[in-house]
């Protein structure tokens, strides 16, 4: 049992003074009294250089010191130091057992993870899904810029712009183009990235299932709802004035039902485009558009105001920033009371532009916002009929914005209003040109 540091030295001490105890007698005998006095500290002295000299060797060499087997100084140092040893053997240990556990789990993972380092760009390490997602070969492509293993991929150009890159990349595998590869870059470290490879080919062909069943099914009911709201015209509610009610309920749903089916098929031609016309938009004549509508839709129970104070025009498509515009401005006459107010305004944000759509409405609860654009998803079910909305506007204005790299912001307070904003970038902004004015 090793001693405590206060005991061993004491013993230690202990010894020593008996020594030269033992050396002073031994000379004072023989007449010398400083020769065994020499000759004992050049002893100890040796031993204490053999003993450092021995634990030297076995520290440098890396090999392991044995536990204590004596009972001095030495002998406790050399069993610490063993101690010190098992417990960073035993925590190596472990975390070669972590390590090791979460190798093999990444290496097991559906999803392609590849690490690289963010100076140079040249894969470190990656699993074996890498191998069959991205056609990575190991040992061949350890130590290669990722750029060239995956090219034709962006890649460099997304990692270029870390922090400000986009955290997403929808893009085909460079082994396989039939395998659509959803690519999310994360970092790691302040020295390494994170390339995480998801296989989205099922959820894309799912999702084109979806598509196509939508805008097939949508297109199947324009003609017998035709048929149905041409035959409503043709009936005259005079000659069954009990029923008068009844026919104009019919011809609303069925008007509604119409509008529905044309929403549903815009959205399944928006979702088809990958890439719109790039067409000069005249802000000038859009937005006097934009006001003859609302005025229409409104009937004289609003006031609608315009402002422009832009001064420049867009680029994109005309027919899907009218539609987005139209179905912002028709919501706001929708859900405000009669009385209330209407503000369109189109200014400049920055090196972009925004046109806003301000009402005085009834406003949107706070837990309602995220999930806004969401297909068919009301606030107010009843309120959304009354008022003839299809569930289908918003989205609609989502899908436009996406294709013209803008973004959409709602800002509403119940009982006050609300404000949709959407946010043009400076590369689609232009200026204006005569014939914004002539159109005017």
């Amino acid at each position: 049992m090793p001693l405590f540091p206060g005991e061993s030295w004491k013993r230690a001490i202990g010894q020593l003074v008996a020594l030269y105890v033992v050396a002073l007698l031994l000379g004072w005998l023989i007449g010398h009294t400083w020769l065994p006095l020499a000759l004992v500290s050049m002893g100890v002295v040796a031993w204490h250089y053999w003993r450092l000299w021995r634990l030297l060797a076995r520290l440098t060499g890396g090999r392991r010191l044995p536990p204590a087997s004596g009972r001095s100084v030495w002998s406790e140092m050399e069993g610490l130091l063993h101690r010190r040893q098992d417990d960073v053997r035993n925590r190596k240990r472990r975390l070669l057992d972590m390590l090791r556990a979460y190798r093999a789990a990444a290496a097991v993972l559906p999803d392609a993870v590849v690490l690289i380092d963010r100076n140079t760009q040249r894969v470190t390490w990656f699993n074996e899904a890498a191998e069959r997602l991205l056609g990575l070969r190991h040992p061949r492509d350890n130590n290669t810029p990722v750029a060239e293993l995956l090219r034709p991929l962006p890649v460099s150009l997304w990692m270029t712009a870390g922090q400000h890159a986009e955290p997403m990349l929808d893009a085909a595998s460079p082994r396989d183009p039939n395998i659509r590869l959803n690519l999310r870059l994360i970092p790691y470290s302040d020295q390494q990235w994170l390339l995480v490879a998801r296989d989205i080919s099922k959820l894309m062909h799912l999702e084109q299932v979806r598509r196509d069943f939508v805008a097939n099914v949508s297109h199947e009911l324009r003609t017998p709802l035709t048929v149905i709201h041409g035959y409503l015209e043709m009936l005259d509610p005079s000659d069954m004035p009990e029923w008068t009610p009844m026919f104009d309920e019919m011809r609303r749903q069925s008007q509604r039902m119409a509008q529905i089916v044309e929403d549903l098929l815009t959205l399944s031609r928006l979702e088809a485009q990958e890439q719109l016309s790039e067409e000069s938009v005249g802000m000038t004549a859009l937005l006097q558009t934009l006001r003859r509508e609302g005025e229409a839709l409104s009937q004289g129970r609003h006031r609608i105001t315009v402002e422009d104070v832009a001064l420049v025009d867009l680029t994109g498509s005309t027919k899907e920033l009218h539609s987005a515009f139209s179905n912002l401005v028709s919501n706001a006459v929708r859900y405000t009371p009669s009385g209330g107010s209407i503000r369109i305004r189109f200014a400049r944000d920055g090196d972009g532009a925004v046109l806003s759509v301000e009402d005085t409405g009834y406003g949107i609860p706070a837990q309602h916002l995220p999930r806004i654009t969401e297909r068919f998803y009301r606030v107010s079910t009843s309120r959304s009929r009354e008022s003839g909305g299809t569930g289908l506007g918003l989205s609609i204005v989502k899908h436009v914005l996406a294709l013209h790299q803008a973004r959409l912001e709602i800002a509403s307070e119940v009982g006050q209003g609300s404000t949709f904003s959407i946010h043009f970038g400076a590369a689609r902004v232009q200026a204006r040109g005569a014939h914004g004015t002539e159109a005017a």
